[in-house]
Formats: C-alpha cells, structure tokens, sequence
C-alpha cells in the first residue's frame, strides 16, 4: 500500500475544479458527469480530487477535504493490482493505484483472467460489477462515486449496460466518465451526462506551466510547438524522450519519400518497438501538421486520408492482427500516393 499524493493543480485544472465544486455545492450536480477533452490535461487527477472532497466526512471551511478523517485517510491509501492493468500503450490503467475506499470504485482496462492478459476494451461484466456497486448503500453514509476511464473503451455491449445505469440514477451515486475521444461515445450516454470540458489554455500560460515543471524556456518553446500548444503533452515529451522519437518518426517518413528506406524495412523495425502506439501517434499528427501548411485541396485531403488511416491501425494494433503487414500497408500508402502531396518538412522544423 502507498500514500496518494496528487499532483498540484494547473491553471486550467483550478478553473475546472472551481466550475465543478460550484456545481457541487449549490446541488447542481448531477448523476453522470462527462469530463471530457484532449487527453494529457488532469481529467483524472481532477476527477480525484473531486472525488476526495466528496467522499471528506469533516470538511474545512472553504468545503475542501481535511485529509484527516477516516475516509479521507482510506481515499488516499493506494495499491495496484498484480499483475499490473494497463492501457494499450503501456501506462497503468490507474495512474494514481486503487482506494481503499469502499465507496470508491475504479474501472478501466483490466486483466483478463483468463487468460492473464491485459483487455484491449472495457467489457460488460466490468459494467455490470459497476451497477451491482452503486445499488449498495455508500458504507460511510455518503456520497458514492465510480470512475470510469477511458469511457470511450467500452464496448457494444458494455455500453448498453452501462445506459441502463444512467438511466435509473439514485441518490447519491455518481458516475464519472473520462474520455479524450467523447464522440466515440453513443449519443444516449452523452446526452445523459453533464459535460465538464477541458480545452488547451492559451500558449503564454502553457508555457509558463512548463518552465514552472523546470524546464528550459527553448525545450519549451519546441515541445509546445511540437504539440501545438497542448502543454500536458509537451511536457511528457519533455520528460519520457518523446521529442527526440518525434524527430526520429519525421526522418523515417523522409527517408520513405525519398526512396532511402523500404516501407517493409520501416514496419519491422516499427513493430518490434516498445514505443508502437506513440510512433504511430506521432506519425499521425505530422501527417496532420503538414496538411495544416498546404494550400492544395488534393494534399489536404490525401494527408487527411492517411491521418485517419495511421488512427484506425493504432485502434486495430490493440486486436490480434500482425503489427508489421498493418504497418507494412500503413507506410506503402506513405510512400505512395502520400508522397504526392507534398514533401515533408524536417523534424527541426517542429
């Protein structure tokens, strides 16, 4: 077990966290909540944070928990489970570990037991665990709350399940929905929650944020440029060599244009990489930042093409199909008829 010590909050973060505990505070908020937006922002240290306030049996006076009472203690006493749950590119489903408290539930991508590996989506049997948990009454007498992140994991068939808890709300419970892709979402469980959406804050606070996390003004101004202006991103980047893989992924797809390198010779070394998921996402967004510099309607759109198709190999990746002949395919298009679009621009340059 270890002690929960949740990050400080951003700028933007404190602007969320104040419209939702308004919202809480004058009774205002409702059964499902959708927190919402690009990912890499504090939607789940947010929705923490708000849980632990929720949950606080003794809060102080401006309404914040006291993180002395028991349920406060339980709330922030943590563990992950073994083996480890883990999201499709290999970060831990709960970044911040599972509460003790019994009024707490998390749900994400889990282990299949099974098989022992990690569930490539959320299920029904995880849903329908969750609607079991909010029919019980909350042991502390309070508030009852279940995260679910990613929301936009959910399956066909855990949705279904999932609306049927929407729809018969009881007082009390809360359900929370964390999603980066909230259109992936149907429209009934959308329509059904209050949405509480993050958006990219403006360059100047971005990268004051940034050197605030200690990095160098230039590193900064490249990162955020990178990212285009997403300031979680840039500082992951920052700290995990994602900027440095960044260039890397822009010489390989010059080096497809020009003929240098085969798009097989590409995929093989692509598909044994530990990082597949974040090549490909790069990859994608510098197929998208180069149809932002074009006038040609043609380029735009077969770039465009391609930055869909780079997305939809990510998602299959997460089945069983072989990494490299879906990589293989993938890059060919690059190579062919991407290739006319237009050349693309050194990693230097972003």
């Amino acid at each position: 077990m270890s002690a929960l010590d949740l990050p400080a909050m951003s700028p933007w973060q404190q602007r969320m966290y104040a419209q939702a505990t308004a919202a809480l505070d004058s009774g205002r908020l409702g059964h499902g909540l959708l927190l919402c937006g690009p990912s890499q922002l504090g939607k789940r240290a947010l929705a923490e944070r708000l849980a632990r306030r929720m949950l606080c049996t003794d809060r102080d006076a401006a309404g914040e928990a006291c993180g002395r009472c028991r349920s406060c203690q339980l709330f922030a006493n943590r563990h992950q489970r073994d083996p480890l749950e883990v999201r499709p590119d290999g970060r831990p489903s709960h970044p911040f570990g599972h509460a003790s408290h019994p009024d707490l539930l998390f749900v994400g991508y889990e282990v299949n037991d099974k098989t022992g590996k990690p569930r490539a989506e959320i299920v029904i049997e995880q849903i329908r665990r969750l609607s079991e948990k909010l029919a019980l009454t909350p042991q502390y007498g309070g508030a009852q709350i279940a995260v679910l992140d990613p929301a936009d994991a959910i399956n066909h068939a855990a949705c279904n399940a999932l609306l049927k808890t929407l729809e018969e709300p009881q007082a009390g419970r809360y359900l929370w929905l964390i999603s980066a892709n909230p259109a992936r979402l149907p429209a009934t469980i959308r329509s059904r929650c209050q949405r509480l959406e993050f958006r990219l804050p403006p360059a100047d606070e971005s990268r004051a944020w940034l050197r605030a996390q200690g990095h160098a003004d230039a590193a900064a101004h490249e990162a955020l440029e990178a990212a285009r202006g997403h300031p979680g991103l840039a500082d992951a980047w920052l700290r995990d060599g994602g900027l440095a893989l960044r260039r890397e992924i822009a010489a390989d797809l010059q080096a497809l244009r020009r003929g240098e390198r085969s798009a097989l010779e590409t995929a093989k070394r692509w598909a044994d990489a530990a990082d597949l998921d974040q090549r490909l996402r790069h990859a994608a967004d510098l197929a998208l930042a180069e149809a932002g510099r074009l006038t040609d309607p043609l380029g735009i759109r077969t770039l465009g093409t391609w930055f869909d198709a780079a997305n939809r190999t990510r998602d299959l990746l997460r089945t069983t199909v072989r990494a490299d002949l879906a990589l293989v395919e993938l890059l060919s298009q690059w190579s062919g008829p991407v290739n006319k679009a237009g050349n693309m621009a050194s990693g230097a340059r972003r």
